[in-house]
């Protein structure tokens, strides 16, 4: 993996004026600058004087800058700029927040600048649109054909009756008319397809009948037949056709057939005649020349000849094109053999070679870029396929983005991007060179389920003409375009905050990781190829917030440290591809989810190597679908959801399921020692041989099943702020997913409270929780917020089930694309949502009316440590305010008093931390106004319990039966403090006598040797080491002495 430190500036111009202009060496500007940031108009004479300004007389040394230092040189040596100006330069550079800065981190901080302004400026061009507009059409039949006539600049439709429309370039309707006054040739004929032969001013129109006739547009009144190709051996239902920009004789016509085979018809003389005419045809403008299909294969026609082949087999050819670059005509089908055929035209132009691609469930159209020599598919499988002319074995590149078969694609050839339209009625802009999606429109198209739909785009006039059965709808483009902000290169798939740090953590589908200040919104460094090229589907932090653990579609886990260390790999796939959803951290264990029904578990006690294999989950294997999320109550209960809507609750101490939560139904689950024992005690008996009234409406139930998954548990939140939720037997467990629906339920007594539709017709949706559960937000697909009140939503259990929903607060789209992850934190005691979506950007705002905010934006914000107070009624008295700030809480228990709650919310949050290491450290909780008053008003002394029935304890002792307290017997007071004379008489004490010590001389018997501090041991190898040197040296004497 490698690791980038990025301290990058992403924004914070001045917020004052403008600059003066021009300046000038030397001039003062204490005024206001512009919104230009100040980096970016410092010249290179600027940055020559800065350099030497921290250049230190002695060499190898630089010099340090403090803030105020800083701004002083700064206005000393550059002569212009605010000191406001300087200030936010020096914080900017000083990310560490070390108080002083260097020219090497000026420097670098430049450099990054630099190239993130380059980038911002090749930032994809995102079209505007008009809405939607449908064209007041006289059609009566399905719409086959939309072109754009250059020679007189009109646009024509065609249906399949045969009749025409003609459209103003201000798309005014001019005139509806017949392609021919036969009228019983029309009653029994369909028009199949069109097109148009601008070099000649004709059209072609093929039949049902098996031809094609070639009318002439240059006529006043009604529009002639001049040629009519009979004897087709099948039906063409596609055409397509190309003339020679600098050659208007050179002109080919492309069509394809029911029966698979495709035909070319090459023209050498379009110019004189399509056609050779007869010598006995007579020379009217009325009169048609019939040219029989056996006469251009006997090559009759000098001024045509014909070529084609038949490798589609008997599959219907749903579009046929020729491109010139290549010199070939492009066909398709929906077979997933021979979807796309290429037939190369050779040189002598009479045959043709041929190459097939097979795809998978086959395709509903294509189309051709030449610039970029790029074949766009529309997958019935959803995927919209890049494709390389010359490679055949697998695409080039990807597009993942629809959720229903794509019926039709086409290039956006001047800015190098894509449409693609879906049959869930979706629209897709895509950016080539990054292969992502940067726009997604879901317009009011009709609602009809069984549609044609076909396609045009006049890049001219910059208009998307798409059509529906018989009607025609446009979307026009706006004449400005703005630059839309991209937080990450890639798709945005989870977004996480550190309060401990006041980071955001970002992943996208590229595997980068990147971390922004809240606060401001600037990038402090980023991680890349995290997973190799494997997308990266989710992330989680430890309870410490030290450690961030992100799971990936190659089926691994990793444990990195945030200096871009991976400790851990938990090979939570078996090292298979798998869709990993969620990533829950508890105190024991780390679970797993999203990918199969069973859980996956760790226990990172366990974890004495950096790869992990999974662990046996004890409860086995209890759901029916993929599990998608969970969510964890302290002490001991865990909740997991399912693409089947099912939420199996479980006990977490001995991973045992007990109970089975379900809109439609409920069961109980019994553990394995439980159902052993009842099999024990049951044998011998006889069994009923029909089941039971509940078992056979759970069967029902579950036998229709959901697969569409309309009941699907996209996420899990329990409430854990609601300390009364046992008392009052409220919700403590809200859940979303498929159809838009968000559902409270009551884990204690097993029921669904309430039910509400968040999002209509946006298919799955997401939420988030705030963690004082006053606030629900919630995303759906199109990139909408909602952001409702939920302090008061459901406190309560009721025997029906509540439908209404909560209040709204604010509604809002911060994103283009579908939102893929919601958090919720506090910046100081100011609640904010962050979002991310796949249009690659990560926005934030707060519950309030503040702007929205996206990271990477080119000026940061400062967002203020304040609590939005919301706006009540001014008409309401002050007593009438505070009455109705008290109804959205619920009321105490009797004998209760508000420190009383406050201190056992602090007990059960200390029980949290014990239990769960997701939980967060406690931290200090500032209340809002309402809440203050709340207990203001609530204030009261706390009396003992004497004969009342005391209420019944919450969490996991709220079913004991605690009776009336008895009376204790009388206490006697001890002796003690009876006769405090007997036991606590002060008497004088007596000290025994120390007696004196001896003199010194007399007890010192010997001399003090320091030897004997050291062990005998140590003085003996001393002493045998000096004996041998003493051996050693007599022995080099006496050698001497003898030489």
């Amino acid at each position: 993996m490698s690791y980038q430190n990025a301290s990058f500036e992403l924004t914070m111009g001045s917020q004052h004026g403008t600059r003066n202009p021009p300046r000038t060496e030397g001039t003062s500007a204490d005024g206001a600058y512009g919104q230009t940031l100040l980096e970016n108009q410092l010249s290179v004479g600027d940055f020559a004087k800065i350099q030497r300004a921290f250049e230190s007389p002695e060499p190898r040394q630089t010099i340090l800058m403090s803030r105020d230092v800083f701004v002083e040189r700064m206005k000393e040596i550059i002569g212009w700029g605010t000191h406001q100006d300087y200030q936010e330069l020096f914080d900017k550079v000083d990310v560490t927040q070390e108080g002083f800065i260097n020219w090497d981190k000026l420097n670098s901080f430049i450099l990054v600048a630099l190239y993130e302004k380059d980038e911002r400026a090749k930032a994809t061009v995102v079209p505007q649109w008009n809405a939607l507009e449908f064209l007041p059409v006289k059609h009566k039949d399905t719409i086959q054909k939309v072109i754009f006539l250059k020679s007189s600049s009109r646009y024509l439709t065609i249906s399949k009756d045969g009749l025409l429309g003609f459209w103003g370039e201000n798309l005014k309707l001019q005139e509806m008319l017949p392609i021919t006054s036969d009228a019983t040739k029309l009653k029994h004929l369909w028009v199949t397809s069109l097109v148009s032969l601008e070099n000649v001013n004709k059209m072609a129109v093929a039949f049902t009948s098996k031809e094609i006739c070639f009318y002439d547009l240059l006529s006043k009144e009604e529009f002639p037949c001049q040629y009519k190709l009979q004897g087709l051996k099948a039906t063409p239902i596609c055409m397509d056709y190309w003339c020679d920009p600098l050659d208007a004789n050179e002109s080919i016509l492309a069509l394809g057939d029911i029966t698979g085979k495709v035909q070319v018809l090459s023209f050498t003389a379009a110019l004189l005649s399509l056609f050779e005419r007869p010598a006995s045809a007579c020379e009217g403008e009325d009169s048609t020349v019939a040219v029989h299909w056996s006469e251009l294969l006997a090559g009759r026609h000098r001024c045509c000849h014909t070529v084609g082949h038949g490798v589609h087999h008997g599959e219907w050819v749903r579009q046929v094109a020729y491109s010139a670059s290549l010199d070939a005509i492009i066909s398709s089908t929906t077979s997933n053999t021979n979807s796309v055929v290429l037939a190369w035209r050779e040189k002598s132009k009479k045959h043709l070679k041929v190459t097939s691609f097979n795809i998978a469930q086959g395709i509903h159209a294509f189309d051709y870029h030449s610039r970029l020599n790029l074949i766009a598919t529309a997958g019935i499988d959803n995927k919209v396929c890049l494709w390389n002319p010359y490679v055949v074995s697998k695409p080039v590149g990807v597009l993942w983005g629809h959720s229903a078969s794509v019926i039709a694609v086409q290039f956006f050839a001047e800015r190098k991007q894509l449409f693609s339209f879906s049959k869930d009625k979706v629209l897709r802009l895509w950016d080539i060179q990054h292969q992502l999606s940067i726009q997604r429109v879901a317009c009011s198209f009709p609602k009809s389920q069984d549609f044609r739909c076909l396609f045009h785009l006049d890049e001219t006039h910059g208009r998307l003409f798409i059509s529906f059965n018989n009607q025609l709808a446009v979307l026009a483009m706006k004449n400005e375009a703005n630059r839309r902000v991209k937080s990450h290169e890639r798709a945005v798939t989870c977004v996480l905050y550190n309060s401990t740090q006041k980071q955001v953590i970002s992943s996208d589908t590229g595997s980068t990781v990147s971390f922004w200040m809240i606060d401001t919104g600037q990038k402090i460094k980023q991680f890349t190829g995290c997973h190799g090229n494997a997308e990266i589907s989710t992330m989680a932090l430890d309870a410490d917030k030290t450690r961030l653990l992100t799971g990936s579609t190659d089926g691994a886990v990793k444990i990195w440290d945030f200096n871009g260390y991976c400790h851990h790999t938990l090979n939570a796939g078996r090292d298979g591809v798998v869709g990993i959803s969620q990533i829950l951290i508890l105190q024991k264990t780390i679970l797993v989810t999203g990918w199969e029904r069973a859980i996956t578990v760790f226990r990172p006690l366990n974890f004495n190597r950096v790869s992990i294999e999974p662990e046996e989950w004890k409860g086995g294997v209890q759901h029916r679908d993929d599990i998608l999320c969970a969510a964890f109550l302290s002490p001991q209960t865990l909740a997991t959801g399912s693409y089947d809507g099912e939420i199996i609750l479980w006990n977490n101490s001995t991973e045992n399921a007990y109970h089975v939560l379900h809109p439609d139904y409920q069961r109980l689950l019994k553990p394995e020692w439980d159902m052993e024992a009842h099999k024990l005690f049951s044998a011998g008996k006889s069994s009923p041989t029909s089941p039971t009234a509940d078992q056979s409406t759970l069967g029902a139930s579950f036998s229709e099943g959901d697969p569409e998954g309309k009941n699907a548990v996209r996420k899990l939140y329990f409430l854990e702020a609601r300390n009364n939720t046992a008392a009052a037997e409220g919700a403590n467990l809200v859940s979303c997913g498929g159809s838009g629906y968000v559902r409270f339920w009551d884990t204690f007594k097993k029921q669904l409270l309430a039910e509400f539709l968040a999002h209509s017709g946006v298919g799955s949706i997401i939420m988030s929780i705030d963690k004082l559960n006053r606030y629900l937000v919630t995303g759906d697909s199109d990139g909408w917020l909602k952001i409702w009140n939920i302090e008061g939503y459901c406190l309560h259990s009721n025997k029906n089930k509540v439908t209404e929903p909560p209040a709204l607060m604010r509604t809002l789209r911060p994103h283009e694309d579908q939102i893929s992850c919601l958090e919720m934190c506090e910046l100081g005691s100011r609640p904010l949502i962050i979002s991310s979506s796949a249009d690659c950007s990560i926005s934030v705002t707060d519950v309030g009316s503040s702007p929205i905010w996206t990271f990477g934006q080119e000026k940061h914000w400062q967002i203020e440590n304040r609590i939005p107070v919301p706006k009540e009624d001014t008409n309401l008295t002050e007593n009438e305010i505070q009455e109705k700030s008290l109804e959205r809480f619920p009321s105490l228990p009797t004998g209760e008093s508000c420190s009383d709650l406050a201190e056992r919310s602090l007990l059960d949050q200390k029980n949290k931390e014990d239990s769960a290491s997701d939980v967060s450290s406690l931290e200090d909780i500032n209340l809002d106004v309402k809440y203050k008053g709340r207990n203001f008003h609530k204030k009261r002394t706390h009396k003992p319990y004497h004969s009342e029935v005391m209420q019944k304890a919450s969490r996991a002792f709220r079913s004991l039966s605690i009776s009336v307290l008895k009376e204790l017997p009388e206490v006697h007071p001890p002796a003690f403090l009876l006769d405090h004379e007997k036991y606590f008489r002060e008497e004088p004490e007596e000290w025994p006598q120390v007696p004196a010590l001896p003199p010194l001389s007399e007890t010192l018997k010997a001399v003090f040797d320091e030897k004997n501090l050291f062990p005998k041991e140590l003085l003996g190898r001393e002493r045998r080491a000096k004996q041998l040197c003493q051996e050693i040296s007599s022995e080099v004497k006496i050698k001497r002495n003898k030489k």
